[in-house]
């Protein structure tokens, strides 16, 4: 499960630069960051159903569409939990941390998406 894990962190942090994120987020850098790290599990829509999330799945991923539960978590939150990994918000070690391969921008991108996904503020903190 570890080495599974690794290889998937090492292969976004190598393909992120060959896919051209960089220093410069921006909402249309937003669509393409979402789309390849976190619609494979948490679906293009938010919805928790990517295509990573078959029957014998081991967890359940956050469905980023349900305002009633994102509301319950601050940006800071999000923010920890795509930079550190899913150990960090007490939830799974499938959520990888991403903190390596996106930088402070590119995090802060993913953060507006999710927001925009559960059409949320999220709790204030």
């Amino acid at each position: 499960m570890k080495k599974t894990i690794s290889t998937i962190i090492l292969a976004g942090a190598l393909l992120s630069g060959v896919l051209g994120f960089g220093a410069n987020a921006n909402a249309a850098d937003a669509d393409k960051l979402f789309d390849f790290y976190c619609a494979q599990c948490h679906g293009s829509n938010g919805d928790g159903k990517g295509p990573n999330v078959t029957e014998t799945f081991p967890v359940t991923p956050r469905a980023f569409n349900n305002a009633a539960e994102m509301n319950k978590l601050t940006d800071a939150d999000l923010r920890n939990v795509i930079r550190e990994g899913g150990p960090i918000g007490g939830k799974s070690e499938m959520m990888p941390p991403w903190g390596k391969s996106l930088n402070d921008e590119e995090i802060e991108a993913l953060v507006v998406k999710i927001r925009a996904l559960c059409q949320c503020k999220g709790k204030q903190g």
